[in-house]
């Protein structure tokens, strides 16, 4: 089942010629925006660039489709800043039904909205000193992207804050990170043991059928059924094998011990 939105996107979409060309203005009245607002979003990335000629830009159908998924997916409650990234991660060339279904089904594993700090302040909340290394470190791994100077983008604040909690019981920054790392790539194997779970017995009849709008909806609501899903299988193996090497470690080490 589709949302009115979306009927409204492919409905207005099939209106406009594929060798039409808009202005501005006349985009902004197409998709029932202001002018301001489409120079923002093109000013954002959200907008792929106008053809230039001479000083006047022209867009064209893909704009279109792109700024009425835009208008939705405000209306679904996503901030700019949500929608910029979905559609950073989006094919360079798509559909706006291509870029419907990348958003509905990419959207429901997206980190929290990103937070900006500083090198002081990211220190001052983890309690150790200031080093560039170690943020050379958390840029090589995705938890921090450079903006400039000394600020600084956590890309996912809720990582961070986990790690923050370890280095909170004594352990270095150094050896968290790396540990993270290590932690990332086993993540990565069970995000693809998961993923091909669904393609199978999902995606491919989906694709096979032509990808039709309006199973869209109902791809996007297994996806969100699948992410607490995984998550909670994940975290129930991850305590079973938790308990059983710290009782091997417990075990060794008290072996070690004599009594008095």
């Amino acid at each position: 089942m589709t949302s009115a939105a979306s009927r409204e996107t492919t409905g207005m979409d099939q209106g406009i010629d594929s060798e039409q060309e808009l202005t501005v203005d006349e985009l902004a009245a197409r998709v029932g925006l202001t002018v301001r607002n489409v120079r923002a979003y093109a000013a954002r990335g959200l907008l792929p660039p106008p053809r230039i000629v001479g000083r006047t830009g022209y867009y064209g159908r893909e704009h279109v489709a792109r700024l009425l998924l835009v208008r939705e997916m405000l209306a679904e409650g996503f901030s700019l800043n949500m929608i910029e990234r979905t559609l950073a991660m989006a094919p360079p060339v798509a559909s706006s039904t291509t870029l419907a279904l990348h958003r509905a089904l990419l959207s429901p594993w997206l980190p929290p909205e990103p937070e900006e700090t500083t090198r002081e302040e990211l220190a001052a909340r983890a309690g150790v000193p200031q080093d560039d290394e170690v943020v050379d470190k958390l840029v090589e791994l995705g938890v921090l992207e450079r903006l400039g100077g000394e600020r600084l983008r956590v890309i996912d604040p809720a990582l961070l804050t986990a790690g923050i909690q370890v280095v909170a019981l004594g352990i270095p920054p150094a050896d968290v990170i790396e540990a993270q790392a290590r932690v990332n790539q086993l993540v990565a194997e069970i995000a693809q043991t998961y993923l091909g779970l669904y393609v199978k017995n999902g995606w491919q009849a989906f694709v096979e059928a032509g990808a039709p709008r309006d199973q869209i909806e109902q791809m996007r609501a297994t996806v969100s059924r699948l992410q607490p899903a995984a998550a909670q299988a994940l975290l129930a193996s991850f305590r079973t094998q938790m308990a059983a090497a710290v009782q091997a470690a417990l075990e060794s080490e008290l072996s070690q011990l004599t009594d008095d």
